[in-house]
């Protein structure tokens, strides 16, 4: 039996992998325990996706677990053993400025989650290939430091600069603002990184910039796109936090970073690192996102504007995915943020 186990399999990254390598012909184990609802409320559970997975996809299992339980989460991996071919790790505390209220929680998940899930796959399926949803947030407010230059609706680097098509992984993630998030995340995307050279263990980090699709449940805390949609449809006021509401946030739809996954895992490499966002291809300010917003859902988004922006948080980012491009050059991308933002309103009007 080949089996590739996901976690946080009913989340937003979890569910796309599930879909996908169900549809490859594997057989998908999935653990999720819908810590998001803790975290952001009951409009943010993952049950009804869970619930759609069991019911839609024929060859998943579903097993509700805290990865911050070695206990349980080792029985799992004793249980399949070598059977598992592939662990696709997205299972996180997701938000900035939810870490601040319970930093132990949030890195007990993120850290300690991650540590279990890596010990539990050198145990017990050590040439299992192993590939972490780390995030842009470990460069911390490094970015911010990059010259940047004020249009009407957003914030830009100039063309002649060396980070033009993006920010590339030889940014420095020390000596910087990072949020307590950032701090979890990157003691997480460490580890993994360390489990591959120390260990030989075939481990990929994944870098992300804003990930998002329709099956985004999108809260005010986290989920940007998928959140303004909500508020659009709702007529509930969109909070702009910062930087005159310009700040640069590249897009990558979930089906695009889970077949960068697939490639990855086609050919999978030890502690390697990759940034994986929208890049060129796909990104936009928060005034920019508004505009399209109100042009495919045809109705006006009241926004509120508060001077104070999130701790830590980036005034521009695009990923520079030339790295992973170099290595996959047969992966390309298949959504644009114009048809990201078609499917997540179509989603949420049906």
């Amino acid at each position: 039996m080949n089996i590739v186990l996901v976690s946080g399999s009913a989340g937003l990254i979890g569910s796309e992998t599930v879909r996908f390598f169900s549809e490859k012909g594997f057989t998908v184990l999935g653990i999720d325990n819908n810590m998001r609802r803790d975290f952001f409320g009951d409009d943010a559970s993952t049950l009804p996706m869970q619930r759609n997975l069991e019911e839609t996809v024929k060859n998943y299992r579903h097993v509700s677990a805290d990865i911050r339980d070695l206990v349980s989460i080792d029985r799992v991996f004793a249980e399949y053993g070598t059977d598992i071919q592939l662990v696709v790790h997205t299972a996180a505390q997701p938000s900035h400025d939810w870490a601040a209220q319970a930093p132990q929680i949030d890195f007990g998940v993120n850290a300690n989650g991650t540590l279990n899930m890596l010990e539990s796959t050198r145990k017990h399926c050590p040439k299992a290939v192993f590939i972490f949803t780390s995030t842009n947030k470990v460069y911390g407010d490094a970015p911010n430091r990059l010259p940047l230059v004020e249009s009407d609706t957003r914030w830009e680097i100039e063309r002649s600069h060396t980070y033009w098509n993006g920010i590339n992984e030889s940014m420095s993630i020390d000596q910087c603002l990072h949020s307590l998030f950032g701090v979890s995340k990157v003691a997480a995307d460490v580890l993994v990184q360390e489990y591959g050279r120390y260990f030989g263990m075939s481990t990929g980090v994944f870098r992300g910039g804003c990930l998002t699709g329709p099956g985004h449940a999108g809260t005010m805390l986290h989920g940007f796109l998928s959140y303004l949609v909500k508020c659009a449809i709702s007529g509930v006021p969109y909070r702009i936090l910062g930087y005159k509401g310009k700040q640069v946030r590249d897009n990558i739809h979930s089906y695009d970073l889970v077949n960068a996954f697939y490639h990855f895992s086609r050919a999978p490499r030890a502690g390697e690192v990759y940034n994986m966002g929208g890049s060129r291809h796909s990104n936009c300010s928060i005034l920019e996102a508004i505009a399209l917003c109100e042009e495919l859902t045809g109705k006006k988004i009241a926004s509120a504007y508060m001077d104070q922006n999130r701790i830590g948080d980036h005034i521009w980012y695009i990923s520079d995915v030339g790295k992973f491009k170099r290595h996959y050059p047969e992966w390309a991308y298949k959504y644009s943020l114009r048809d990201i933002m078609v499917e997540i309103v179509r989603h949420a009007t049906t």
